[in-house]
């Protein structure tokens, strides 16, 4: 197959995000198991998250860690940076509500900066991400800069 066809699934390079871009990705939603994974794979075994029993607690329901949410929404923003991403530099995360089982979330992203690096072959791009429950609550936000490749 010739080299300039272009791959299916290949996610943005450098030129196609310009400051004011937004998109969002495809949902998914967060089961019991997901939670029991993350806890097991982790060892984050805080009792909020690793004991079913929520008659004390404020927060109704079964909590799920911050990091799981963060985990998710790099997973459902994967196909935008597929064989185009080369590095995760940086970003603030702010947890803005709590992520229970039975949440379905997706991500609302908006490009706030471009740069070319030094070198000039790749660029910098940073975003504002809003992870979003079914609710249209944003549970999450996070600012990552990345390095991507040019086109």
């Amino acid at each position: 197959m010739s080299d300039n066809v272009h791959p299916i699934g290949r996610g943005f390079g450098y030129e196609d995000l310009k400051v004011g871009l937004r998109f969002r990705t495809h949902r998914r939603s967060i089961a019991d198991s997901d939670l029991a994974s993350f806890v097991n794979l982790t060892w984050l075994t805080e009792e909020l998250f690793a004991v079913a029993d929520d008659s004390t607690r404020a927060i109704k329901g079964r909590a799920v860690p911050g990091a799981l949410v963060y985990s998710f929404a790099e997973g459902l923003l994967l196909p935008s940076m597929q064989d185009t991403g080369l590095a995760f530099l940086n970003a603030t995360l702010d947890v803005k509500a709590p992520t229970v089982i039975g949440d379905t979330i997706h991500v609302e992203v908006e490009v706030t900066e471009c740069r070319l690096t030094s070198r000039g072959d790749r660029g910098l791009v940073r975003s504002l991400n809003k992870v979003v429950n079914q609710r249209g609550e944003t549970v999450l936000e996070y600012n990552p800069l990345r390095m991507l490749k040019r086109r």
